[in-house]
């Protein structure tokens, strides 16, 4: 039985196809971790969402902030973005069955020695202090009246952690971090507006996983969510979005060895 875990697949499911079959995975004995982003951008959010749920426990996966998206969307509290390609599922007829067991989905995985969120932790939080934080999130996504918390969870303020922070804040630096971080001061202030690679980062700002005395560092966290940073493999970091949807590589990682499978995918 291998492990495999998997960059951002944002609906190309036809790369996603190949995938498979390069790795030869097989559900019956193999695992996958996805780190996020399963849907948006591509061009077959649906038919990957609809393989994703039917895989069962063969697939595990974490939410990222395009799934997170598609939720807010069809709840009514946000409005699609001109790059969005999330109608075929919001017109779909099993739309209400493949939006709730989205909603079910995790927001952080660990399995020692390795945890999986979808963009980053901030530097003072410990792995188990992390899955205390994502479950708080996860319960709240998981309840009827999840539509308020869409509506107060937008926004980039507040940037940091605060253990006091309660209510819609508290989850709203969560989700924030988790989905959405690249960079952070040493302090874990957190800029969301760049996007750029490492080369030109902002003065005072440096890549969450190179923060130093950062606390997670004892486990492997595998990650996705940052295109332009391109497959990174650190001691304690596995990056691996790789810019499929943009014309890049899908990623995978076989845990147990480390072995790395890619391919190209189409633009």
């Amino acid at each position: 039985m291998a492990i495999y875990a998997v960059g951002d697949l944002q609906g190309c499911f036809s790369a996603f196809q190949r995938l498979l079959d390069l790795i030869r995975f097989d559900p019956t004995q193999d695992t996958l971790w996805l780190v996020g982003d399963i849907v948006n951008r591509g061009p077959d959010s649906l038919a990957l969402l609809r393989y994703i749920k039917q895989a069962g426990d063969a697939i595990l996966m974490v939410l990222g902030n395009h799934d997170l998206h598609l939720l807010m969307i069809a709840a009514g509290v946000a409005r699609g973005h001109p790059g969005d390609t999330l109608r075929s599922i919001l017109d779909a007829p099993d739309r209400d069955e493949l939006l709730h067991w989205l909603r079910q989905q995790k927001l952080f995985h660990r399995d020692d020695p390795y945890a999986m969120v979808h963009a980053g932790l901030l530097p003072t939080w410990t792995i188990a202090r992390a899955e205390q934080l994502a479950h708080e999130v996860e319960n709240a996504l998981r309840q009827d009246d999840y539509p308020i918390l869409f509506s107060q969870i937008y926004g980039n303020e507040p940037n940091y952690w605060r253990d006091e922070w309660q209510g819609s804040v508290r989850l709203r630096v969560i989700v924030n971090a988790m989905t959405r971080m690249r960079i952070c001061t040493e302090k874990g202030e957190m800029n969301f507006a760049y996007k750029g690679d490492v080369h030109s980062i902002p003065h005072g700002y440096l890549p969450w996983f190179n923060v130093p005395q950062r606390v997670s560092q004892g486990n492997t966290v595998i990650c996705g969510h940052w295109s332009a940073l391109g497959l990174y493999l650190g001691d304690n970091v596995f990056a691996l979005d790789s810019g499929c949807v943009w014309g890049g590589q899908l990623t995978a990682i076989r845990l147990h060895d480390r072995k790395l499978f890619q391919l190209h995918c189409a633009q």
